[in-house]
């Protein structure tokens, strides 16, 4: 029970990524995809590591700059440039793709089995993605394509490592989340100033949708996945992953009045079916082998051997 009740929590991360698109079209400025970037990263990491009152230390300044360029300085800019040049459907397919490079990255750098019911199940599960967010006028761009592979090898490669390094001592999920999240904002703001600019001016819509980005979508979300990931296995925790773009469509069907056809319900029904299948093939993480308990008394006499050493000490004491 304990574990259902890490992935539930563990879920609320992506189901609350699904929800980007409808705040961003509704209550942010548009076209501004990099300062919204900064916008939801820093001040939430900022939030996440005073609340922790713990900072890096060692090689953990480095470490978690690695691993905020990768899960956020990278994949914010990297996804917004895919959006951008792609239909959602298409860059919402790719980000579905994600499972994939962390099962072979696993593997490789956590020894996590490849198991081939495990690729199975990511695969069926991008079909049931493409099944609700694909449409027939769907277009294709190369640079577009480009940026949204590299979006998700980039996130799937902060997952694995996050899942590799582990944390320090004395540092929770909290904190890594939170030097995660700061280091990223840092990384994206050069490229907001010289791409986008000045900041736009803000409106009270714009500063609701900042403070739920900020607060639940990014600062909330990131933590649940962080701790997530030190409790389950890097394959197990991405898969979740495929619960953001089921729902953003659920939210557009529901709140924006989008219409679901009968292919994107059944795509629903497939990708659910595969999230909650990769729950069960991809397993809880090996725990660590302890070592076997060593006996107090390192040798063992049979009765008899016992009777005949205590005759031979008498006998010695009495020749003496």
């Amino acid at each position: 029970m304990k574990r259902v009740a890490v992935i539930a929590l563990t879920a609320l991360a992506p189901v609350s990524w699904g929800s980007t698109y409808a705040v961003a079209s509704e209550l942010l400025p548009p076209d501004r995809p990099l300062f919204t970037g900064v916008m939801r990263a820093l001040p939430a990491g900022l939030l996440l590591t005073a609340l922790a009152r713990t900072l890096p230390k060692g090689q953990w300044w480095w470490k978690s700059a690695v691993l905020g360029g990768l899960n956020i300085g990278a994949f914010f800019p990297l996804l917004f440039l895919s959006a951008y040049r792609l239909p959602g459907g298409v860059a919402a397919v790719l980000g579905a793709a994600g499972p994939l490079f962390v099962v072979g990255l696993a593997a490789l750098l956590l020894g996590e089995r490849a198991r081939l019911r495990t690729v199975l199940v990511a695969i069926v599960g991008a079909l049931g993605v493409s099944m609700v967010v694909l449409t027939a006028e769907a277009g294709l761009d190369l640079i577009g394509i480009l940026a949204g592979v590299v979006s998700s090898a980039s996130m799937g490669a902060g997952t694995v490592m996050t899942k590799r390094w582990g944390r320090p001592e004395g540092a929770g999920p909290l904190a890594m989340a939170g030097w995660q999240l700061t280091a990223g904002g840092l990384v994206i703001i050069p490229m907001a100033v010289l791409v986008e600019g000045a900041p736009p001016a803000l409106d009270a819509k714009a500063y609701l949708g900042y403070g739920y980005m900020m607060l639940i979508n990014t600062g909330l979300a990131y933590w649940l996945w962080v701790r997530g990931i030190g409790q389950l296995t890097a394959t197990s925790v991405t898969l979740l992953g495929m619960l953001s773009p089921l729902t953003a469509a659920v939210i557009g069907w529901a709140a924006l009045g989008q219409a679901l056809s009968p292919v994107q319900v059944l795509g629903m029904v497939i990708a659910l079916g595969a999230t909650v299948a990769g729950q069960v093939v991809a397993g809880a993480p090996r725990p660590k082998a302890e070592p076997e308990p060593v006996s107090a008394e390192p040798f063992s006499f049979s009765e008899e051997t016992n009777r005949n050493v205590s005759m031979d000490l008498m006998g010695d004491s009495v020749r003496r």
